[in-house]
């Protein structure tokens, strides 16, 4: 069933695969978490602002020390520079949602290989897919801790949002428990490719196609000067006018996904957003990033606080999602 919520059905993702232009009129706001108790109104109101007008917006003051993070890069780079044949031994699991893959994932908007690698943590659905201890000490321990630092930031804004609805504060952190056996939020490791040299500046080339997220909510934590992250809201999408996402080490960068914009019967936007490569004269080489999807998990049961449409699992709603907008290579 194809609903005004749909924002990335294939045959419109289809229309996101242009160039377009880039506009800088847009704001991507700040949104600063700091003393966030005592501040939740005030912070609540500047979430909901920054969601329902663009769908996109960065957080400060989120409590996730700086040295974890650089950390984490550090360890998200280690992964990726092992050998190919160690990756391959902890292949995608794509069900489940775990594992490594490379140049496999295609966008319906450019109907090409993203140029990535990546590395899919999925806390039920872990075994066999982690490293020795011999081939990257210490990996699983930093790599599950940094997941649950995500998990406790997306879970706040959450809770803004169900205040903002009329649910029960806690409604989304319910529906998505760590401990449970059907959690199925995900902490993915991303290594974009350097751009070969015989390609740079080439026009019309990305490193990620056009798409929208299927979660509830995306973290996603970048490098100072490692760009490329652009958004165009839904609602704007025939004119094709991009706003490029000024990439910090510093700040969380988050956008709503289609889940969240459902259980909000269709307040919370999910914009499209791709990841371009660089032009000329900026930054040509390997891009890293660390994107957390709060996912609800497969059991629980998405209405909006409206009924606008009717109650569906995660799971149920993930599959039609993935069946609309996601196909591979080989």
């Amino acid at each position: 069933m194809t609903t005004s919520y749909d924002l990335s059905e294939v045959s419109r993702e289809k229309q996101m695969g242009g160039l377009g232009k880039e506009t800088t009129d847009r704001e991507i706001r700040v949104v600063d978490l700091t003393d966030f108790e005592n501040r939740r109104a005030e912070i609540t109101e500047e979430l909901w602002a920054a969601a329902t007008e663009i769908g996109f917006f960065q957080l400060s003051g989120h409590g996730i020390a700086q040295d974890l993070i650089d950390e984490m890069f550090g360890t998200t780079a280690d992964f990726f520079a092992l050998p190919e044949e160690i990756k391959a031994q902890y292949p995608l699991v794509k069900k489940n949602n775990a594992g490594w893959e490379s140049l496999s994932q295609v966008r319906p908007s450019i109907g090409v290989p993203d140029q990535k690698e990546s590395y899919q943590i999925t806390r039920p659905h872990m075994d066999g897919l982690w490293p020795s201890e011999t081939e990257l000490a210490g990996f699983r321990s930093r790599v599950l801790d940094f997941e649950r630092r995500a998990w406790e930031v997306a879970m706040r804004v959450l809770s803004c949002f169900a205040d903002r609805l009329g649910l029960e504060r806690e409604h989304f952190t319910a529906a998505h428990d760590p401990g449970s056996e059907s959690y199925q939020s995900a902490l993915r490791l991303l290594h974009y490719f350097a751009v070969p040299e015989e390609l740079r500046g080439v026009p019309g080339r990305w490193r990620a196609g056009a798409h929208t997220d299927f979660d509830c909510l995306t973290l996603l934590f970048q490098r100072d000067r490692q760009g490329g992250l652009q958004v165009c809201p839904g609602k704007e999408m025939h004119e094709q006018e991009w706003t490029s996402i000024t990439p910090s080490s510093s700040l969380i960068t988050c956008n709503i996904g289609d889940m969240l914009t459902r259980w909000s019967d269709d307040l919370l936007p999910s914009n499209f957003h791709r990841v371009r490569s660089p032009g000329e004269g900026e930054y040509q080489g390997e891009r890293y990033s660390i994107a957390y999807f709060a996912q609800a998990d497969r059991d629980a049961v998405i209405q909006g606080p409206a009924g606008k449409y009717p109650p569906v699992t995660a799971a149920d709603f993930l599959t039609q999602r993935v069946q609309a907008n996601y196909r591979s290579q080989g």
